[in-house]
């Protein structure tokens, strides 16, 4: 499942992945309909839906901040609002990376993607690890 932050809401993003990507896509809304999310509560809430891939472009509330869990992965993108429409091609290009080519390779990683490389950290090796 991939589930994508509620600022990407009203952008397709969700009807474009869903072109290629076999699982579901969703919004964080949809796992808790009619309330507020909190961004400190993303990764608890992730945690319950076990093996989701959580996508952003609020890098500065989740990278390097967020307590990785094993049962999830979250990914990063570098980019201004306006370049939301960038984020189909490059999760599917990442998505294809052997290291983030499974769902099980990816669980217990924050990833970010700039346009300069791809870092990330693990669960179990909280260095970070540029591409």
């Amino acid at each position: 499942m991939i589930v994508l932050d509620e600022q990407l809401l009203g952008r397709s993003l969700e009807v474009t992945i869903a072109k290629w990507y076999r699982g579901s896509v969703c919004f964080i809304t949809d796992l808790r309909p009619q309330t507020v999310i909190k961004d400190e509560a993303i990764p608890r809430l992730l945690q319950q839906q076990k093996g989701c891939t959580f996508v952003s472009i609020n890098e500065i509330d989740f990278w390097r901040k967020v307590a990785i869990n094993q049962q999830f992965c979250i990914v990063c993108f570098a980019l201004t609002d306006t370049r939301v429409g960038e984020i189909p091609s490059r999760l599917r290009t990442l998505l294809h990376h052997p290291l983030f080519s499974t769902k099980r390779k990816r669980m217990g990683k924050v990833i970010r993607v700039s346009d300069q490389k791809t870092s990330y950290y693990a669960f179990d090796n909280p260095q970070v690890i540029s591409l």
